[in-house]
């Protein structure tokens, strides 16, 4: 999808999890949908029926301050109040902003979330299987080395004593 208004990688980096969930700050959504913070936290109040809590929460002063370590503008910790909206909010979010650009923007991001799902469930599969294989693999090179271990104790036992000793006696090893 070459002619993507936003690019997935930029919506990825702005993805963040707070309180368990995945989720994208009203200041990046705003700026991704081309209008201000205020604009969209206008709409969202005005349709706040649109937008419970697990759709959309306030962020407490201290998770605040810790998302403004991650993120590059420092303008963040110094705001009154931040919100934060998961894919659900997001999805939301096209039903109160509805310019060309918003609409766009929020098929990208759901795009997104679903790719990053599809990415986390592959994952999970993937280590179940690897897990499986090593539970597997490993009761096999178990046996593996310690045939190696047998083979390697019965060598020492079978050394042959070889050389002479005057009287011709052999001698040890």
């Amino acid at each position: 999808m070459k002619n993507d208004i936003v690019s997935m990688e930029i919506i990825e980096n702005r993805i963040f999890m707070i309180r368990g969930k995945k989720v994208m700050l009203d200041r990046d959504l705003a700026k991704l949908y081309g209008v201000e913070t205020r604009v969209l936290n206008q709409a969202v109040t005005r349709n706040l029926e649109r937008f419970p809590v697990d759709f959309m929460f306030s962020l407490s002063r201290k998770e605040i301050v810790n998302i403004s370590q991650v993120v590059t503008c420092s303008k963040i910790k110094h705001a009154k109040n931040v919100n934060a909206f998961t894919e659900q909010g997001i999805a939301m979010l096209s039903s109160v902003l509805k310019s060309k650009q918003a609409i766009e923007v929020n098929i990208q991001i759901i795009r997104t979330f679903v790719k990053l799902r599809e990415m986390l469930a592959t994952h999970k599969d993937l280590a179940r299987k690897l897990l499986a294989l090593e539970r597997r693999y490993d009761k096999q090179f178990r046996a593996v080395f310690d045939a190696i271990r047998l083979l390697m104790t019965e060598e020492e036992k079978q050394k042959r004593k070889i050389g002479f000793k005057a009287g011709g006696k052999k001698t040890e090893r």
